[in-house]
């Protein structure tokens, strides 16, 4: 409405409902400045509806500040009230404790409200914290500490354990080991002597006894059994293997001189070789100098080689015979001539084409 002059009169009802808001709204406006700002205000050019839209959002934001400001204040006051009167009725209590049971309750309190305030996850992560601190042995965590010892103990564990199963595979190799050696020392046990016989033995007496009086019945007098003896009992087979090496220890016996007569004849012939080539000159292993010298030959006459090859290269095409050869290149050269005569008068005949027109050209000039 800030379009219409001050005296217009308005017709329409929803245009007087708006005037009569924005009117309303600038007094709140005008008033809420005048208590911030005595001495000013806006100029009548600012009058308008987006000034009006900020301005009213800006006094109630402030208007809600000004609440929350007042509300802790009164917290302060209530709160600043209690602990005058705690301190009132514990100084007239007395004691000597006093400050410090004060301090307690009043940390236990602050602690006591914080933990309340706490949301969910934030309560979560305040008991792992003490769980872990406890568990760590950490009078004052702080998580990059925790983190470092939590570090600290996963490697110290892992270590552990690699040890651990170290020591459980030596055990279990010692306990093999263990058993194999108490069965060789079972099997190399010499084997126990027969028990002595007493004859005063009561046993033996009842032996002689049964011997002097035997049952009537043989058939309940079973026959004596040898006792096992245990130790060591070397193989069945032992005699059979013993058997067989005397019958190879005689071959090969008697095959030594002819293996004697064998050795002395190839050392004979190879004695016989090593002179016939000592007299016959025979050229020493070559060195390392040698086969230098031997392989710049080499190189040397595969050049020459290539340069030969390119002088034939020019004669390729020619028959092997000499005689047809030089037949065939006097033809050759006979060819040539006949070309660079033919390659002459093509060049005087283009010089006798082009001279008289020079001269014609020059003589009409």
């Amino acid at each position: 409405m800030a379009h219409l002059p001050p005296n217009a009169a308005i017709f329409s009802p929803s245009v007087a409902r708006a005037a009569a808001s924005a009117a309303k709204d600038w007094s709140y406006v005008d008033g809420w400045l005048q208590r911030k700002f005595p001495n000013g205000g806006p100029p009548p050019f600012e009058r308008n509806a987006d000034t009006l839209r900020v301005l009213l959002a800006l006094a109630s934001a402030n208007e809600t500040a000004d609440e929350e400001r007042t509300l802790i204040a009164r917290l302060e006051a209530e709160t600043l009230d209690q602990l005058r009167a705690h301190e009132e009725s514990a100084s007239q209590k007395g004691g000597d404790n006093t400050n410090a049971n004060t301090l307690d309750s009043a940390r236990e309190a602050i602690l006591a409200a914080l933990e309340a305030s706490l949301p969910r996850e934030g309560q979560t992560a305040l008991t792992a914290l003490a769980a872990l601190a406890l568990q760590t042995n950490t009078p004052l965590p702080t998580p990059a500490g925790l983190g470092a010892e939590l570090i600290t103990l996963s490697t110290t564990a892992s270590t552990l354990e690699q040890t651990t199963a170290r020591i459980h595979t030596l055990t279990a190799h010692l306990a093999r080991e263990a058993t194999a050696t108490a069965h060789l020392a079972a099997e190399l046990r010499p084997p126990s002597p027969p028990h002595p016989h007493h004859p005063n033995h009561p046993d033996d007496n009842k032996d002689n006894n049964n011997q002097t009086n035997p049952p009537s019945s043989s058939s309940n007098n079973p026959p004596h059994q040898p006792r096992a003896e245990t130790g060591y009992h070397p193989p069945a087979d032992l005699a059979l293997q013993n058997l067989s090496l005397q019958r190879q220890i005689k071959t090969l016996t008697t095959r030594i001189p002819e293996l004697r007569d064998k050795a002395a004849a190839i050392a004979r012939s190879s004695s016989n070789n090593n002179t016939t080539n000592n007299r016959g000159g025979t050229r020493p292993s070559p060195s390392l100098a040698d086969v230098r010298r031997e392989e710049e030959a080499y190189a040397a006459l595969l050049a020459a080689k290539r340069e030969l090859d390119a002088q034939v290269q020019a004669f390729a095409g020619l028959p092997p015979d000499a005689e047809l050869a030089r037949q065939e290149l006097e033809g050759l050269r006979g060819e040539l001539r006949r070309m660079t005569v033919r390659r002459d008068e093509v060049f005087e005949g283009l010089v006798e084409r082009e001279t008289p027109r020079k001269r014609g050209g020059s003589v009409r000039r």
